[in-house]
């Protein structure tokens, strides 16, 4: 196969491609009718990972797309993080991969068909580690390479998790450190040194399969995925749903390796620039290390999980037959005159 870098024909990278979360509500507001659909238990209304209907037997489907532009130059890496970030909105809601179907975009007069089918082979790695099959698709030239899945899952309504369900009192935990939009800004500036740009892509490439099995937990309350908004995008969309507010123990949140010092050489992602615009108002003051970091662009990000006092000894419980060895990094309380506090 020829040799390429995929990032060199992309004007964006990963999940930093999402439209700011200011304008996509711009976007989405609308002047039409909004029709009741009884069997739609989640929709846009809160901004959640998928969208889930009832099948009227104690479980409901869910559906969700998730594609971008290449954040790594191998194709064959880009297609499993593109998937393993699309199928996180399954977990993310606590539910099960059924299927999955790849959205494919590929500038035909610039790469060639070997190496997109390495960027769908990388797609059907992950669906396989997922236990699903990838069973189809669509295809477009685009002047851009484009990839990603639309998913079906499958869900217990008793363990849906929305956006809307979180409340006060309740600890904060994150399942994968953050930095993954500065060290990917760092391999797309040329800036990044052998080897360190490894840990971001085995996060990339983790999938959230815990969401599963955390929903079934009772102390489980909220879970969300942290992806193109930042930690903080995605956790005010948490709060403003289900009314709350949050504070975030800036020194617990876990970090990638060597991600301060990419931070400091300015290798910060457009998209948490324009993060921090969107929804920097509802954030209290910041450093400049804060804010970079927290409202750093996440491509197929960890789990961010709500869970009460009462929930958390079986949560860990839970986190460690995963794999996962976690501390808190926040709490949630009633909104004060900021809706999220970082201490």
């Amino acid at each position: 196969m020829e040799t390429v870098k995929l990032t060199e024909y992309s004007h964006g990278a990963g999940c930093g491609c999402k439209i700011s979360p200011m304008l996509l509500e711009e976007i989405l507001d609308t002047t039409r009718e909004n029709i009741v659909y009884p069997e739609l238990l989640v929709g846009n209304a809160n901004k959640d990972d998928a969208a889930a209907y009832d099948l009227g037997n104690g479980t409901s489907v869910l559906s969700t797309t998730d594609f971008f532009m290449p954040i790594v130059d191998d194709p064959f890496t880009f297609g499993k993080i593109a998937a393993t970030n699309a199928l996180s909105d399954i977990y993310a809601m606590g539910g099960k991969p059924l299927m999955a179907i790849s959205i494919f975009g590929w500038p035909i007069d610039k790469l060639s068909a070997e190496v997109g089918r390495a960027v769908i082979d990388g797609g059907r790695a992950v669906c396989e580690e997922a236990g699903i099959p990838l069973a189809g698709g669509h295809s477009i030239d685009s002047p851009e390479p484009i990839f990603g899945l639309a998913a079906t899952g499958l869900v217990e309504n008793a363990n849906l998790m929305t956006n809307d369900g979180a409340k006060e009192g309740c600890l904060l935990f994150l399942t994968k450190p953050l930095g993954i939009g500065i060290l990917t800004t760092a391999q797309k500036q040329k800036k990044i040194a052998p080897g360190e740009i490894d840990p971001a892509i085995e996060a990339m490439t983790t999938l959230n399969k815990a969401g599963e099995t955390f929903a079934a937990l009772d102390g489980v309350v909220a879970m969300t995925d942290v992806t193109g908004f930042g930690l903080l995008g995605h956790l005010k969309e948490l709060c403003e749903s289900s009314n709350i507010g949050a504070t975030v123990w800036f020194d617990k949140v876990p970090l990638l390796p060597n991600v301060e010092k990419y931070r400091q050489m300015g290798c910060i992602p457009g998209g948490a620039k324009k993060n921090f615009a969107s929804y920097g108002e509802s954030i209290s003051e910041m450093t400049q290390q804060q804010r970079e970091i927290l409202c750093d662009a996440q491509t197929s990000g960890g789990l961010l999980v709500v869970v009460t006092k009462e929930g958390v000894d079986a949560f860990l419980d839970a986190a460690a037959q995963q794999g996962l060895s976690l501390d808190p990094i926040g709490e949630t309380h009633a909104q004060g005159e900021k809706l999220i506090e970082v201490a």
